[in-house]
């Protein structure tokens, strides 16, 4: 099968001289349109042989959460509560996601234990399925327990909370204030949270899928072990800065 390919495209450019926002157009010559195989002039039927090039573009929104919601407002303008790390606002986003795959109307306990699980490489990810504690798991739990909804029914974008996911994410915050330490509420807080939850639904499912107080507590004291192997490191990597600047400083 042979193809013909056009080695000249001859075109010009104008708007019109009146309006000079008019969007600029482009005419393709209808003779000097030229086959690079057989050399033939190729005609163009069509009388409206022009193309219209618009500069305008539509403006893309993108939401991005810097932090997770809080029944308390006082700490939504206070500078010393700890930030959230990423991996758990993106938990937070995938627990939504999955709250509204299920067409559950709010966002709860379960859906959060969902959203640590599809975030997948923090370490409370790693330490549930360490102990066996899966996606597919939690997911079957979680129909188990709570039922499937309408097949008709459609979840907000952004399901709500429930009380009890909501106090998961607040007693969060309160144990790494009262901790002392440094750094992000990451999402091994998110989990202990969670458990801290007696009568939700999230803590239900990891009771039946193994969890206990005892791999609450191990899991409790690799966030501190984790986060002191971590200071050294850090300081390191900030005197090396301050010595790297102090150079510069003195080469001036």
């Amino acid at each position: 099968m042979s193809t013909h390919s056009l080695s000249l495209l001859p075109i010009s450019c104008h708007r019109n001289p009146n309006d000079p926002a008019s969007p600029l157009l482009l005419s393709l010559h209808k003779n000097g349109l030229f086959s690079s195989l057989i050399g033939q002039k190729l005609s163009i039927q069509s009388s409206h042989s022009r193309l219209v090039v618009s500069t305008r573009y539509r403006s893309t929104v993108a939401t991005v959460l810097l932090s997770l919601p809080t029944a308390k407002p006082e700490r939504t303008s206070s500078e010393k509560v700890p930030k959230w790390s990423a991996r758990a606002i993106k938990s937070f986003s995938m627990a939504e996601l999955e709250a509204r795959k299920l067409k559950y109307p709010n966002t709860g306990t379960e859906a959060l234990l969902m959203g640590i699980l599809v975030e997948g490489t923090s370490l409370a990810a790693k330490f549930l399925r360490a102990n066996g504690i899966t996606l597919f798991k939690v997911r079957e739990e979680t129909v188990n327990l709570l039922g499937k909804s309408d097949l008709y029914f459609f979840s907000p974008e952004h399901p709500p909370l429930t009380e009890p996911a909501q106090r998961a994410l607040d007693w969060a915050v309160d144990e790494k204030i009262k901790s002392g330490e440094e750094g992000e509420i990451t999402t091994s807080h998110l989990l202990l949270g969670i458990w801290a939850e007696e009568e939700s639904a999230g803590h239900k499912i990891l009771a039946t899928l193994g969890f206990n107080d005892d791999q609450a507590k191990e899991l409790a004291k690799s966030v501190s072990s984790n986060f002191r192997s971590f200071r050294p490191w850090l300081k390191t990597i900030l005197d090396n800065v301050f010595v790297i600047q102090k150079t510069r400083l003195g080469n001036l």
